[in-house]
């Protein structure tokens, strides 16, 4: 978090998570608004350099990426969200740092089947959701009075959308 945006900045900002997380070329696409920053040369070059394909919101479509939207939603309605402004960057950087620590490491999100991005981040999700299919179907076979029909479905989600209801009508 700075106190301005920058492209020189978000450039920064990229090569530092590229070279933490051990981003190959070509492996993510940034997604982002058409605000000058994102759209700015410094950052397009990095991009370029780094491998990552820079994608951009569609002018009035706030809804192309479903894991920031869900982020920044979630944000929102913290309850511990602050009504008045920060007083300092300083400040604001830990309120930021400890919902990015929550968000990530202890939030289930529903869209990914009830597991934390760290979880799915680093392919843990698999064997949760593997252990909630059996626990779940161990207890069909000892209750099937208690079920009407077939266990949650505890498949792995490969791809999330942020209205998946529009995209089925769409498809029909």
């Amino acid at each position: 978090m700075y106190e301005k945006e920058s492209s020189a900045l978000a450039a920064d900002v990229m090569t530092d998570i590229c070279h933490r997380e051990k981003i190959k070329r070509e492996q993510v696409i940034l997604h982002s608004d058409n605000g000058s920053p994102m759209k700015g040369a410094t950052l397009l070059a990095t991009l370029q350099q780094l491998g990552v394909v820079p994608s951009f919101s569609r002018p009035s479509v706030s809804n192309d990426n479903p894991y920031s939207e869900s982020l920044f939603r979630t944000l929102k309605y913290r309850p511990d969200y602050p009504e008045k402004r920060f007083e300092t960057l300083i400040i604001a950087r830990q309120w930021v740092n400890r919902f990015v620590d929550w968000y990530n490491q202890e939030h289930l999100h529903s869209s990914i089947k009830f597991v934390t991005p760290e979880q799915r981040h680093h392919g843990d999700d698999k064997e949760v959701l593997a252990k909630r299919k059996e626990v779940y179907e161990k207890a069909k076979q000892k209750h099937p009075e208690r079920w009407g029909g077939q266990i949650r479905n505890w498949d792995e989600i490969k791809e999330v959308y942020l209205n998946p209801e529009k995209i089925t009508n769409k498809a029909a």
